[in-house]
């Protein structure tokens, strides 16, 4: 399953309200991480050029805490909006999902592991709160952030601009890259969980016959290599994360340190002031860190992508 595909987006018809309001506050966070930019850069400004005391940047103190409460406040209505976008969905996969194993009747469960939909249903589902709670809020943060700061950043200075426009691209193609090899992995742990849940039902429902054949011991070990393909499965994601999340942020780093550079010597050759410089500077971290975020929320969303996909198909 894709990062965005359409046929999970159709389930989430009747969260369009929730996933509409997402969009505004991303837009209202891009614009606070701006201003508190701004008012952080004329403040240090005005207290290293002009030596202002805290009397005269007392404003610019009181509209700093503003913006910052301001955008607790925006984070937490997002994360909110984001859980009840995610509950409207997963109850409705979860309806559709019972719904299509009522109507297909005992002969279609007789083909299938019970065990895997019951896992399906239940734990499987609530995974894609890591989607649609954590992934798709970052990935509009990870839109209209970077844009919005790159025009503010090049409406004060085109030569940092142009550097963040340059390297920004580096961080998705170096998540795509890990995030495709992350997704097959999620998959496979989503049929170690499938078949651990299958036999585990199978061997608790037939355990009167084993212990009467004297088998309910052997059964024991069988279990337990089925449970270590799970956790073997398990952390094998867990490593791709982390070399995902380390790669982003090698990147992220590299690339603020590249706009720092050039804009350090600008200010030491006398071609660039400190106002601007500093309003660069601050923005720049603030462009590539939404879409770091973003490569982490993909992975913590990655078993959910995989339970969808799953439900689905049924």
């Amino acid at each position: 399953m894709k990062p965005l595909d359409r046929r999970l987006l159709r389930y989430a018809r009747p969260a369009r309200m929730p996933l509409a309001t997402l969009v505004a506050l991303g837009a209202a966070t891009a614009v606070l991480v701006i201003a508190q930019a701004q008012i952080l850069a004329g403040a240090i400004a005005d207290v290293f050029l002009h030596g202002a005391g805290l009397v005269t940047v007392r404003g610019s103190l009181v509209a700093l805490a503003v913006v910052i409460v301001a955008r607790v406040a925006v984070a937490w209505a997002s994360q909110a909006t984001a859980q009840r976008a995610s509950a409207t969905v997963k109850s409705q996969l979860r309806r559709r999902l019972l719904a299509t194993a009522v109507r297909l009747g005992p002969a279609w469960l007789a083909g299938r592991r019970s065990g895997e939909l019951a896992a399906l249903a239940t734990g499987g589902l609530d995974a894609l709160d890591g989607y649609f709670a954590g992934y798709l809020p970052q990935m509009v943060l990870a839109v209209l952030v970077p844009l919005l700061v790159v025009v503010r950043v090049g409406l004060a200075d085109p030569l940092s601009a142009l550097v963040i426009v340059v390297t920004l691209p580096l961080i998705p193609l170096f998540g795509a890259l890990i995030g495709k090899t992350a997704g097959q992995a999620a998959q496979q742990r989503w049929l170690a969980l499938a078949t651990l849940a299958h036999y585990f039902l199978d061997v608790v429902t037939g355990l009167p016959t084993l212990k009467v054949f004297g088998r309910a011991r052997a059964q024991r070990d069988r279990v337990a290599e089925v449970t270590a393909e799970y956790r073997r499965a398990t952390m094998a994601t867990l490593r791709l994360a982390f070399l995902s999340s380390m790669v982003l942020e090698l990147v992220g780093t590299i690339s603020v340190a590249l706009v720092a550079t050039e804009i350090g010597l600008r200010l030491a050759y006398g071609h660039l002031d400190l106002r601007t410089g500093l309003l660069a500077l601050i923005l720049a971290p603030e462009a590539y860190l939404p879409l770091r975020q973003a490569g982490a929320q993909f992975h913590a969303s990655a078993d959910g992508l995989a339970a969808a996909q799953k439900a689905i198909e049924v």
